[in-house]
């Protein structure tokens, strides 16, 4: 197997290609073509397809946002772990005063940045996107989509 190429902040952010680019292009213009059909041809049954079109649509991006929040509670998991691992007993309490985001973001540190990155989130109440900003060594996620 291929080794990926090494993550950073540019071009961690992955996508799933039958997801990103035929699942959600085709509820999207299904759900566009039944209101077009309720203003050419107006009735119930045009009227239930863009109930029905708006529902499954709806659902598509339930479903990826319910896989997305799973991902986030293991992370917040294996963050904690990891951070019980990493810092200092004296700092071990910090680690609940963490966001899921901050956690999320914190995952791409490597050890040794990561009882700093900490402090700064606390203190600073960085967001997970300024955490990533704010590491020097990144340590990938591949597993993620």
């Amino acid at each position: 197997m291929a080794q990926e190429a090494p993550q950073n902040l540019a071009n961690h952010t992955r996508f799933d290609p039958l997801f990103h680019f035929f699942t959600l292009p085709v509820f999207g213009i299904t759900w566009i073509i039944s209101v077009v059909m309720l203003f050419l041809h107006p009735g119930f049954f045009s009227a239930w397809g863009v109930v029905l079109a708006t529902a499954a649509t709806i659902a598509v991006f339930k479903i990826r946002l319910y896989a997305t929040k799973l991902q986030d509670r293991i992370i917040r998991l294996e963050e904690r772990l990891r951070l019980l691992a990493l810092m200092s007993p004296a700092s071990q309490a910090q680690i609940e005063k963490l966001s899921i985001g901050q956690l999320v973001g914190l995952r791409f540190a490597c050890d040794e940045e990561v009882p700093a990155l900490v402090q700064r989130a606390l203190t600073e109440n960085l967001s997970r996107r300024e955490i990533k900003k704010a590491i020097k060594i990144w340590r990938g996620d591949y597993s993620r989509v």
